[in-house]
């Protein structure tokens, strides 16, 4: 676990390489017992201190602790022809009940929320595989700025905005995020396959991501307009007039407020140039992009709304099938959503942390992030690629101990091999963590495997200290 840990933030620039060394050594410690709060994770009097001595010196940059999981990120990205980037914004909603604490308003504001908002680039390999998180923004929202919940504000909302400049708007962290993402992934000689929802679908993005080597795909939140002189001639009714490129079905889940079942999709697209204007300048850009819609034509259940993508993109799109690979490199963005519940509800907890100061706050989210993200990548390796070598993953220590902890708790007719792949491994993994096969309602999901993977690595680290010569590789 060191290893990875080293791996991670082993090249961070900290001023000294005891805080380096530190730093190492508490991720190394999360990973095996990953929780919110520095006191649940470090169970003696000694780290406990030293990680809070860590977090809370001024000298150690939140930033610092970034650039060294996101260039780490990168270099395994390196490995891929190309990985595909989720950029999503999300908040942290933290204990400030006295409203001491150096953090912002979250949520609405109705409601009193205290918390810390973040913006996260979160790399998958084409196959869906997490990599690391590339990148992180983060920034206390003035009171002012949360109006959700009060209605004379949303209406005011794009008047105000309309009168700033994009340097002071909230758009700013996605320019900066992407801009950081260019540079690592440029160093590192890998590519990007950009995946933004609509909260990332402004004209001064889409014009940054226009300028860029890298590919991009923008669910569009507009019927924007395209570039047809005077006349005002829209994107979906342009759209419509295309011909059907064909169809596929979807399996939609049951969620709130929507009915499960299997929905007819009609793939459309088309090359569109849009006419872009900058509230606060005027001016005017055209950016010529791909469109891809999707949209649900079967019958869709009473009180459910159809589904419906516009997907704005730089790569081309001339068949059927590279319209479909659009809409699947969309999906990828999904995955981000699966790291923000390991991270924030699940497995790491983060929002359980009881520090008071906000960049304190940022570097112990920022490992807890690393571990969340290895969770995720644990889950997935183990569903579409369950075939590879456990070894691609867990070190020799660990791989021993879970074999260990299997034999001793198997089934009469089980068999365990002393080369499992990754599928069989994380199995048994989420089964130390108290998955209970088809009865838990699907595979197993980062919190069996969170608790099981906290099992495996105490015992790797027991078989360490009886083997003190054994080095994990």
């Amino acid at each position: 676990m060191r290893d990875w840990a080293k791996e991670e933030f082993g090249e961070a620039d900290l001023g000294h390489a005891t805080r380096t060394d530190r730093v190492v050594a508490m991720a190394a410690r999360a990973a095996r017992c990953p929780g919110g709060r520095v006191s649940e994770v470090f169970d003696t009097g000694a780290s406990r201190q030293g990680a809070y001595d860590l977090l809370e010196n001024p000298a150690v940059q939140p930033a610092a602790l970034l650039a060294a999981c996101g260039t780490a990120t990168a270099r395994r990205s390196a490995a891929e022809p190309y990985v595909f980037v989720a950029v999503d914004g999300s908040s942290l909603t933290l204990a400030d009940r006295r409203k001491v604490k150096d953090f912002g308003t979250v949520g609405a504001s109705l409601y009193g929320g205290r918390g810390l908002k973040v913006m996260t680039a979160y790399a998958v390999s084409p196959s869906g595989v997490p990599v690391g998180v590339l990148d992180q923004a983060w920034w206390a929202r003035p009171p002012s700025s949360s109006s959700r919940g009060e209605p004379r504000a949303r209406q005011t909302k794009r008047a105000r905005n309309a009168k700033r400049k994009t340097s002071e708007k909230e758009t700013q962290r996605w320019l900066d995020v992407l801009a950081t993402c260019e540079e690592r992934l440029d160093a590192a000689g890998a590519r990007a396959w950009f995946q933004l929802d609509r909260e990332g679908d402004s004209q001064p993005v889409l014009h940054a991501l226009s300028q860029s080597r890298h590919w991009f795909t923008i669910r569009s939140r507009a019927d924007r307009r395209l570039d047809h002189g005077e006349t005002a001639i829209y994107l979906r009714p342009y759209l419509a007039r295309q011909r059907v490129l064909g169809t596929y079905t979807l399996p939609v889940p049951e969620a709130h407020g929507r009915t499960a079942r299997v929905a007819k999709m009609t793939v459309r697209a088309a090359t569109a140039t849009l006419r872009l204007r900058d509230l606060w300048t005027k001016r005017v850009r055209r950016i010529t992009v791909n469109a891809v819609w999707t949209t649900e034509s079967s019958r869709v259940p009473a009180g459910d709304k159809p589904l419906d993508w516009l997907l704005l993109t730089n790569l081309p799109v001339r068949t059927f099938d590279e319209a479909c690979e659009v809409v699947r490199g969309y999906t990828m963005r999904w995955r981000i959503e699966d790291f923000h519940k390991t991270w924030k509800s699940g497995a790491c907890r983060v929002e359980d942390t009881q520090l008071h100061d906000k960049d304190a706050v940022v570097k112990w989210a920022t490992i807890l992030a690393t571990v969340a993200a290895r969770i995720e990548r644990l889950k997935h390796l183990s569903r579409e690629t369950p075939d590879a070598p456990a070894t691609i993953e867990l070190g020799k220590l660990e791989l021993r101990a879970l074999i260990l902890l299997k034999t001793d708790q198997k089934k009469r007719t089980e068999v365990v091999t002393d080369h499992p792949t990754i599928g069989q491994a994380t199995r048994w993994i989420a089964d130390l963590g108290g998955y209970t096969g088809k009865s838990s309602g699907g595979p197993p999901g980062s919190i069996t495997i969170g608790r099981g993977w906290r099992r495996v690595l105490d015992a790797a680290r027991l078989l360490k200290l009886l083997k003190p010569n054994h080095r994990s590789k």
